[in-house]
């Protein structure tokens, strides 16, 4: 079955228990309201997930997207069926209507964060044997996981710069002794959550009391840290990649932050950041940038899509990996879908080469052995 031969049965994911909630209604908006998914190839279910983990139907969209969030009365009350056959969403209708069964072939999980981009959905639609958009349960996880992808492209031989892990029974227990670990660090620095996206919980730091205060900001959001050496003077430049198994690179593009680094409010509220697009390098360094993209999209293990981040000195001599995001922004600002549209490829192509790649590789899969002949 092909999409020009049969409907194909797509939901879309978004919300979610996420700090990044917003950001994922917004990314399902814009999606919704590009037209890329045309109702004749396209038979459409929205899932709204809210804060509480809820799942729903949302049959009336508009209203969600005007409110910004999921709440609890913004639809059906649905579950996913994750036993393998399953490959359906069953929701319960309103008062005489009993269950109401919506196939489905793809699902599209514009979720960001934690309880989304983090293998957790992706694990669920394996069981279910369904085909998922973008990276399957290890390349998720992995990717999402600050301090592991770091582990996996320092084994890839990749360039990144330097950092430390703090777990907060650490921090509980010695603080005063990670403090004295950090100071090998220099100053300043940045401390991330590890499992956050969208420089949700994120601050740059110069001196030990800001440390201190960053650290306590963002273990409120992780219970792991990480800190890592800024790369001051650097400018920062994001690549996308699209694939499986033979992926390609985008043209890279430039954000020129409208505060001192990019933050949630930089990227999302105040509008003042610039996107150069493609962005002012060599062509020398823009190959570098895609060839170090792909190497960073295959050592976590990512397939479908990704948005790979980087730090490039001025003089264009040094290219530090920052990170890779498995499941990028598609708000009408996000640089995934604007990076691709640079590279020849417009947005519903986009889309329609993702549903595809999806289902290409859960074909991959369902050929796959799951018993063993005893000799």
């Amino acid at each position: 079955m092909t999409l020009a031969a049969a409907k194909l049965h797509l939901a879309v994911l978004f919300g979610g228990r996420s700090c990044e909630h917003e950001v994922s209604v917004a990314s399902a908006k814009s999606l919704l309201e590009s037209g890329a998914i045309a109702e004749s190839k396209c038979d459409l279910t929205l899932v709204g997930i809210s804060r509480g983990g809820r799942w729903f139907l949302v049959e009336q969209p508009a209203a969600v997207f005007a409110a910004g969030r999921v709440e609890d009365d913004c639809g059906l009350p649905a579950v996913m069926l994750d036993h393998c056959g399953g490959r359906r969403l069953v929701a319960a209708g309103g008062e005489g209507d009993g269950l109401r069964h919506r196939p489905l072939d793809v699902v599209f999980p514009l979720l960001h964060g934690p309880g989304g981009e983090d293998g957790t959905v992706q694990g669920l639609l394996a069981l279910a044997g369904i085909a998922c958009v973008g990276s399957g349960v290890g390349g998720s996880a992995a990717a999402m996981d600050k301090e592991t992808a770091k582990l996996l492209c320092t084994a890839a031989n990749l360039p990144q710069t330097e950092y430390r892990t703090v777990r907060h029974w650490q921090w509980r227990d010695s603080a005063d002794g990670v403090m004295a670990e950090l100071a090998a660090l220099g100053r300043p620095l940045f401390v991330k959550p590890a499992n956050l996206g969208s420089s949700v919980g994120v601050r740059k730091v110069d001196g030990e009391a800001g440390l201190r205060e960053a650290l306590e900001f963002a273990f409120q959001f992780d219970l792991k840290v990480v800190v890592e050496r800024a790369a001051e003077g650097f400018r920062e430049i994001e690549c996308s990649v699209l694939g499986n198994d033979r992926p390609r690179a985008s043209v890279a593009g430039e954000i020129v932050p409208g505060r001192e680094f990019y933050d949630y409010e930089t990227k999302y509220l105040d509008g003042k950041s610039q996107l150069l697009i493609p962005a002012p390098i060599a062509a020398r360094t823009q190959k570098r940038i895609q060839q170090l993209s792909l190497r960073v999209f295959q050592a976590v293990g990512a397939e479908g899509m990704a948005r790979v981040d980087f730090f490039l000195s001025r003089d264009e001599q040094t290219v530090l990996v920052n990170e890779i995001n498995t499941i990028p922004g598609f708000t009408p600002i996000s640089m995934y879908p604007k990076l691709w549209r640079a590279s020849g490829l417009q947005y519903a192509e986009l889309v329609e080469e993702l549903l595809r790649l999806a289902r290409q590789r859960r074909r991959q899969r369902d050929r796959l052995q799951v018993k063993v002949e005893l000799v």
